[in-house]
């Protein structure tokens, strides 16, 4: 193993700074929420505008892209602005965006609102976790690293309970009104209270703006891509084969400027530090697993079981739970155990929740689900704080800005890359489960002969046509068993994905403690 690596002392910590931190997390909570607060209640809105079902889910698309441009952009930003002036601008705008949102009679006026929202609210997601690891010496890390971890997973978690409580209990209109009051007591907070660093106006005078053109069209145009793609067939999609091109081109474009100018507006000098190339990896593996799973248990709820929006963050907020209450403990063992043991138990954690997911039917719900999600939520916590602490905790202060945007967008690609494979895996494999299902129900096979004279009696002492229903009947039995059977596979490939890495977490170097004392 290599030796620890060294990290500078210990900064001065003071009462305003710790309260100026925790409005910070606050308005984290607030951006990340939003990802997933509308995905519970897309119906509502739908209604609510009088959209189409290809419109509506640009309400979410729009805000993803505008997010995920934002996040790695935000290092420069905080170089040039400072942390108080961007964070206080992102705070603001995004509740002046939420209101707008919330006032929106038409889907186009929706999207805009949304894509601004999304744009701010990525300002303050970065912003926080290098707050974290520079305005905290190392000995309070094990504090401030479960705090971080704990909004970062459980904001989107708890998204679609929240949502669904809200637009059933009131109106879609507050998934956006809620965040006003909040937003404003945020944006108060860190203009009076943040005064970590200074602003380097200068830096404007060098602001690259192909590279940030660039950028928006390789992260936007990759982002569209992996939203419509699993359900426009991919390439065969002119749209989506378009914005693939465009996609190809920013990529081009956006290294080569972040690689031969000498202020780049994305600063990829991190990825030389090992810790923080793997923490980066382990980020984007973990995005799979957040926004995969959080995606994939409302969806089976939904889709099986027939819940509604309420019942079904019922059900999910189990992880959340679960989450909330092992921070502590995950602070705790950080602490007083190898980190890289810490990450590796995580994982397989996580891959044994997943693992007991492949023996699920059509008639599982609470119950069933409830160990799960428990130990999908814990071990989220076990792999959060690790990763955290050895992907940021060893980089240089004057390198953390820019990589906490791209550790952050990491995050957030993963989710992307994840939810476009776990959608198109879906799809794929029910239909060829589907097609091997109907291949074994014959007029030879005596078991679907009884079950469907079962049925074809049943509806005909009702007065219906007793074939015909019954053979419709059994062809929806027979597509829910294929759907269910595709959730297995996807369920199969997440246990190997975290399995299978769970070994590359004792490749990273443990952070030393601080050397020295005093302030800075």
């Amino acid at each position: 193993m290599s030796a620890p690596v060294s990290i500078p002392a210990e900064p001065h910590m003071s009462p305003r700074r710790v309260i100026a931190f925790l409005v910070m997390v606050f308005g984290m909570f607030m951006a990340i929420l939003d990802i997933q607060i509308v995905s519970a209640s897309l119906a509502e809105i739908q209604a609510g505008l009088a959209a189409s079902p290809d419109e509506i889910s640009w309400v979410q698309t729009s805000y993803l892209i505008a997010e995920v441009v934002m996040i790695p952009l935000s290092g420069f930003l905080a170089r040039m602005m400072s942390t108080r002036y961007l964070f206080a601008a992102s705070a603001a705008g995004f509740t002046i965006a939420s209101f707008l949102c919330a006032t929106s009679t038409t889907i186009e006026e929706m999207i805009l609102w949304r894509a601004l929202q999304g744009f701010l609210g990525g300002g303050m997601i970065p912003s926080v976790f290098a707050a974290a690891f520079t305005i905290f010496p190392p000995s309070r890390r094990n504090v401030v690293s479960p705090m971080i971890g704990l909004i970062a997973t459980l904001a989107p978690t708890i998204g679609p309970t929240v949502g669904g409580y809200l637009s059933h209990a009131l109106s879609w209109h507050w998934l956006f009104l809620v965040n006003v009051a909040p937003g404003i007591l945020v944006t108060l907070g860190a203009f009076f209270l943040i005064d970590f660093d200074r602003p380097h106006w200068k830096l404007f005078e060098r602001f690259d703006w192909w590279g940030l053109v660039a950028l928006a069209a390789f992260l936007g145009g990759l982002e569209y891509v992996l939203e419509e793609g699993p359900g426009n067939d991919w390439l065969a999609d002119p749209h989506v084969a378009l914005f693939t091109a465009i996609t190809l081109v920013g990529c081009v474009v956006s290294f080569w400027r972040a690689l031969t100018r000498e202020e780049p507006i994305v600063d990829l000098s991190a990825f030389t530090d090992m810790n923080f190339a793997l923490g980066s990896a382990f980020s984007f593996v973990l995005g799979i697993g957040l926004y995969g799973l959080t995606y994939l248990y409302p969806l089976y709820l939904a889709q099986i079981r027939g819940f509604d929006s309420l019942m079904i963050g019922e059900t999910v907020f189990v992880s959340g739970l679960a989450m909330f209450f092992s921070a502590p403990l995950a602070g705790f063992l950080a602490g007083r155990m190898d980190l890289r043991l810490m990450l590796l138990i995580g994982f397989v954690g996580f891959a044994l929740s997943t693992w007991m997911l492949t023996g699920m039917t059509a008639d599982w719900d609470f119950n069933e689900l409830v160990v799960p999600q428990v130990l999908r939520g814990m071990s989220l916590m076990l792999c959060m704080v690790p990763v955290n602490n050895l992907a940021l905790g060893t980089l240089p202060r004057d390198k953390m800005k820019g990589g906490s945007g791209l550790y952050n967008l990491m995050r957030n690609l993963g989710g992307a890359v994840g939810l476009a494979v776990i959608n198109t895996m879906l799809s794929d494999r029910a239909d060829l489960h589907y097609d091997r299902l109907r291949e074994a129900i014959t007029w030879t096979n005596a078991e679907a002969l009884r079950q469907l004279n079962l049925m074809a009696g049943n509806l005909s002492a009702h007065g219906l046509d007793g074939q015909l229903g019954a053979i419709s009947q059994m062809a929806g039995r027979v597509r829910q068993q294929a759907v269910v059977m595709s959730f297995i596979d996807v369920f199969l490939l997440l246990s190997l994905l975290f399995g299978g890495l769970a070994l590359a977490a004792l490749l990273m170097r443990p952070p030393a403690k601080a050397v020295g004392g005093g302030g800075h």
